[in-house]
């Protein structure tokens, strides 16, 4: 099969964490605009930063990158993805092909004060719930609603389930 540069591996971010993280954020792959700018949630109409902001009692939006990243090693909050790389021609999850995971394990080993898991959206949920299955029981596991713009949620369903995330980043 010949692939065009549509087509072609996208290969996610590295983990963004402290040794001390608490909380990790994992969602599938990064789309084009946070691949191309290297900067997780990236594209302007995802809610990430909005929907973790309201659930930490933080302004995240208004930040530039590196303060917002300031914030979240303080806060004791890690981000990373599911799928390291896959074929995916735009951005959206149901185009995602190959993927090839992430070694989720070294979360449980590597990170020893980590407390919980949140997975952002179905598609990063249901791998990674997946690649977790029967290593993660002293951890808490949370499904919530892709904070991608794409995901037809109203934001404030989508802010009542991100709620969670609030008591599981460390101050």
């Amino acid at each position: 099969m010949t692939s065009t540069a549509a087509e072609a591996i996208k290969t996610g971010l590295p983990a963004v964490a402290d040794a001390d993280t608490q909380l990790f954020i994992l969602g599938s792959l990064p789309g084009d605009a946070s691949l191309h700018a290297e900067r997780y949630y990236a594209h302007p109409g995802n809610q990430f930063w909005r929907l973790l902001g309201g659930a930490i009692g933080e302004a995240l939006q208004p930040l530039d990158y590196a303060a917002r990243l300031d914030v979240l090693a303080r806060r004791r909050i890690g981000l990373w993805d599911v799928i390291g790389s896959a074929r995916r021609r735009g951005s959206l999850d149901q185009a995602i092909r190959d993927a090839d995971h992430n070694p989720l394990g070294v979360l449980l080993t590597d990170f020893p004060e980590l407390r919980a898991i949140a997975f952002n959206g179905a598609t990063a949920a249901a791998a990674g719930r997946r690649l977790l299955a029967g290593h993660a029981q002293s951890l808490t596991l949370i499904d919530l609603p892709s904070s991608s713009a794409a995901h037809a949620i109203v934001f404030a369903a989508k802010a009542e389930r991100w709620a969670a995330l609030g008591q599981f980043s460390g101050r």
